[in-house]
């Protein structure tokens, strides 16, 4: 089986740890992985912005790049859902594209569930000694269905204790370009998730979108609170001897 990453933009610019933990993940399952060198931005910034020329001019060039492979994963509810549920949106006048789009959108899965759901993996070879708790991104969860996933794969990792947030599904204040016009709103949604992350006495919190756990990393860095972030995909595979998000190099 032939795939390919998309590695997303805030993976390949703030967190390419990310990038090769999903690459040996997708090795160990059996999968032969490329990275396309000449992978872009996926549009989505754009998108949400309300510019569609530029985000059509990126979703054909993704295209392109991306269609003759069997699956397109990518470490991002976000950037995945871009894929799989909106460029069908976004190319749906365009004869050239339109059926591109629906057809690579059918294969783009998030990682964790592509692991799960299409290899049915269901154990890691990392382990994990500590108390780990789990944060639900929007797009994850909303769009792309990704809850038990992640959860079954980390609660495989001998040593794990997996405890629950409370309020779990809600938005830790990030939301892209949410978190820069809406500042204030930003800051205390996200004081409220790394209150809820304290209160189960976690020492490490993860996710599947590198954005929240940028957000979550800056308020948990501001308060000099002991806890570690890192992406799922990381954890996975075994490289938590590595500065966790937020933390110095």
């Amino acid at each position: 089986m032939r795939v390919a990453l998309f590695a997303t933009c805030l993976v390949d610019f703030m967190r390419p740890s990310v990038g090769f933990a999903a690459v040996q993940l997708l090795e160990q399952a059996g999968c032969t992985v490329d990275v396309p060198v000449v992978q872009t931005c996926c549009g989505q910034p754009a998108w949400n912005n309300g510019d569609a020329e530029n985000a059509r001019h990126l979703a054909r060039q993704m295209i392109d790049v991306f269609y003759h492979y069997d699956y397109v994963i990518v470490p991002s509810g976000s950037c995945a859902g871009m894929l799989r549920h909106h460029y069908p949106i976004v190319l749906a006048d365009d004869s050239d594209y339109s059926e591109k789009a629906s057809d690579l959108a059918a294969r783009c899965h998030e990682l964790t569930s592509f692991l799960v759901d299409v290899l049915g993996v269901t154990t890691t070879e990392a382990t994990f000694d500590g108390r780990l708790t789990w944060h639900d991104s929007c797009s994850c969860l909303r769009e792309m269905q990704v809850s038990q996933q992640p959860r079954q794969l980390l609660a495989s990792m001998p040593g794990c204790e997996l405890v629950e947030l409370s309020d779990n599904e809600v938005c830790c204040g990030f939301g892209g370009t949410f978190s820069v016009k809406f500042p204030e709103i930003s800051t205390r949604m996200v004081t409220d998730k790394v209150d809820a992350i304290v209160a189960t006495g976690a020492t490490t919190v993860a996710a599947a979108d590198l954005g929240c756990l940028l957000n979550i990393a800056g308020r948990i860095s501001r308060r000099e609170l002991p806890i570690r972030v890192f992406h799922v995909a990381e954890l996975l595979a075994g490289m938590t001897d590595i500065p966790a998000i937020g933390e110095e190099s």
